[in-house]
């Protein structure tokens, strides 16, 4: 029942922004900000454990630790960018927003052309000549 939790942080928290909003913009901005925090620390043992599973699957399967590495680098690079990017958004920075989720993109490319490389190589393998 942990999204309870997390559901009742979240409305509770936006009712008390509401409620700060109009006297004290900035405060309401760092609340939401810290509310983001705390329902993402919250969430980092639960993305641990599955990180964890995954990891021990893939080493049974005989998979290649660096391609299931880079992969959860990538998931990482998703997940950060967006989180920052809402809360940049939540600042009403649009542009500063796209741009995070730009380099997230950038970034998760960089990260995903030796995967891309192999899988174009093995396929090029399996091929009639």
């Amino acid at each position: 029942m942990e999204i309870i939790q997390v559901v009742g942080i979240g409305i509770l928290s936006t009712v008390l922004i509401l409620v700060l909003k109009e006297q004290k913009p900035m405060f309401a901005f760092l609340l939401a900000t810290a509310t983001g925090i705390l329902i993402f620390l919250f969430l980092i043992g639960k993305i641990g454990t599955i990180l964890g599973t995954l990891e021990r699957v893939a080493e049974s399967s005989g998979m290649e630790m660096i391609y299931i590495k880079t992969v959860f680098k990538i998931i990482g690079i998703s997940y950060i960018a967006e989180f920052g990017a809402q809360i940049v958004r939540d600042a009403g920075q649009e542009s500063i927003a796209s741009k995070i989720e730009l380099a997230g993109k950038v970034l998760i490319m960089v990260l995903a052309v030796p995967i891309i490389s192999i899988i174009i190589e093995t396929v090029m393998k399996l091929l009639p000549a």
